[in-house]
């Protein structure tokens, strides 16, 4: 008599629930919003630039890499600290490459914001949108229909925070495409002036002054990034006139 042997059962699949990277997200900014205001500023820059330097003449593309990364997080869990890491790039690196480094982690940390968004609560969002009538569908289609722009517009005015900007998109269901592109090129022109302040703080050091982290908003700095703001905002003016020329 043979004894047939029961097949074990499949345990049925654990998903992991969708807001759970959304979730961790706001536990480590909220951890890193107490633990970390005083680590990153410019104080410690201060005390620990010498040590800095001598770290990057030795060890260059090591320090690139750990600068890469370290920004990368700052952004990604929304930790505080961004302006002084921006400043501290442009401190080691110069203008030109600590503009390049700075963009493209900040770009990295962003979209891993987005996507995080996107996948926990962003997709529920925008078909709910998408299914909603009058002005919340309204404002859905415009946002499609200028998408573009209005994200050119977001990282370009230095008034809206750069976390709200990373979370807004993924909530209405912009493309990841778009989101990556207009997040790179718009954040440029500020990122490059806070850099140049960076790359000048030797002499501020030798002062013993502190740098000043308003010039963004002084009118030689801030007339051609609203500038730009201008020309991100024109397609959208000129949409409009079309559509009220032909009704």
């Amino acid at each position: 008599m043979s004894i047939m042997e029961e097949k074990p059962r499949a345990h049925p699949k654990t998903r992991l629930p969708k807001w759970v990277p959304l979730a961790a997200i706001g536990l480590v900014a909220a951890i890193g919003a107490f633990t970390l205001k005083d680590t990153l500023s410019f104080e410690a820059l201060a005390a620990n630039r010498e040590a800095l330097l001598a770290f990057r003449d030795a060890n260059f593309i090591a320090t690139i890499a750990v600068y890469l990364a370290l920004y990368i997080a700052i952004v990604s869990f929304s930790l505080p600290g961004a302006t002084i890491a921006t400043l501290t790039g442009g401190f080691l690196f110069g203008l030109a490459t600590g503009t390049v480094v700075t963009v493209f982690a900040a770009t990295i940390g962003a979209t891993v914001i987005f996507l995080a968004a996107r996948w926990g609560l962003g997709e529920k969002l925008a078909a709910k949108m998408d299914a909603s009538e009058g002005k919340i569908k309204q404002l859905k289609q415009g946002l499609a229909e200028n998408e573009i722009s209005v994200l050119f517009l977001m990282r370009l005015v230095p008034a809206i925070p750069f976390f709200v900007a990373n979370l807004l998109p993924a909530l209405v269901g912009v493309k990841l495409r778009n989101f990556i592109i207009t997040t790179f090129f718009g954040i440029i022109p500020g990122t490059a002036v806070y850099t140049w302040v960076g790359a000048g703080l030797g002499e501020v050091f030798a002062r013993g002054e502190t740098p000043n982290l308003g010039i963004i908003f002084e009118p030689h700095i801030l007339g051609p990034i609203l500038g730009l703001s201008a020309l991100a905002l024109l397609p959208i003016l000129l949409k409009k006139f079309r559509k009220t020329e032909s009704a």
